[in-house]
């Protein structure tokens, strides 16, 4: 099974999102971060059904955490511990992320900008389940533009709310994806509250789990602090941020279950800000 990570920077960088993601296909399992839908600064398109065209796939959940556009003010409605599939899906007018009513013209319910995570798996899936996992306190300083004097200097961005979407295969594997804080304190203490709850969703024997459970994503810790808050190491150690010139891994593949082997590595794409980390696991 190939499991890869990536960070998609809401589809920035040299390339379309199809053409940066064009590299994955013929992964079995993809789990992205800063995914945007219908968000006017990507173009108003639902990235997760982009990069699942992109791999083939049908099998695919979007776990929005928000409502609204990530930034400086805390302007959002939390969402953490919806799922979304496609745009057509006849449960989605329920949900938090379309406006209910249709127009006067009888036209469907209008999709309202989300963001979040979400995980693509190429074989049939039995269950979907989505874990909110809070919002941090914390604020992250970063250079940018003023959005009213257009001078960049340090501005301090707050925390999202987060969450975890994870798939029960019909083998009874569990996969998942996720985006943790970016301060180490909340990414901790929600590592340790996820890698728990999925846990609890994997077949289980005398030993413990009875299949493998993997967790991917970008959990802005480095890897000798994955394996203490999940209580399993990272499988591949290679540095994944910046992407440019990476430094540090914050994007990992965690086995949690039944023990399996790996080999992988780091790939720069031309989208997103963090690489690629693609990882064959074996049981």
């Amino acid at each position: 099974m190939r499991v890869a990570a990536l960070n998609i920077a809401s589809g920035r960088g040299s390339a379309s999102l199809r053409d940066g993601l064009a590299p994955l296909a013929g992964c079995d399992v993809l789990a992205l971060s800063e995914v945007d839908d219908a968000q006017p600064r990507s173009g108003g398109i639902d990235q997760a059904a982009v990069a699942a065209e992109v791999l083939g796939v049908e099998h695919w959940r979007m776990a929005p955490t928000l409502a609204g556009t990530p930034g400086l003010r805390r302007d959002w409605t939390p969402l953490a511990g919806t799922l979304r599939s496609t745009a057509t899906d006849p449960t989605e007018a329920d949900s938090p992320e379309t406006d209910q009513d249709d127009d006067e013209r009888g036209h469907p319910p209008r999709r309202r900008p989300t963001y979040g995570v979400a995980l693509l798996v190429s074989q049939p899936v039995t269950a979907w389940h989505a874990l909110g996992l809070g919002t941090g306190r914390g604020k992250l300083p970063l250079v940018v533009p003023d959005p009213v004097s257009g001078r960049t200097g340090v501005m301090l961005f707050p925390d999202e709310p987060r969450a975890a979407v994870a798939a029960v295969l019909t083998d009874g594997t569990v996969v998942a994806a996720t985006h943790l804080s970016f301060a180490p304190p909340t990414a901790l203490s929600q590592l340790r509250r996820l890698a728990s709850w999925l846990r609890g969703l994997a077949p289980a024997g005398p030993d413990g789990a009875t299949r493998p459970v993997l967790l991917a994503g970008d959990l802005n810790l480095p890897a000798p602090l994955v394996g203490l808050a999940a209580g399993a190491p990272t499988l591949v150690r290679a540095p994944t941020f910046p992407g440019a010139a990476p430094r540090v891994q914050l994007d990992h593949v965690v086995s949690l279950g039944a023990p399996v082997t790996a080999t992988g590595r780091a790939e720069q794409l031309a989208v997103g800000d963090h690489r690629a980390l693609v990882v064959d696991v074996v049981r």
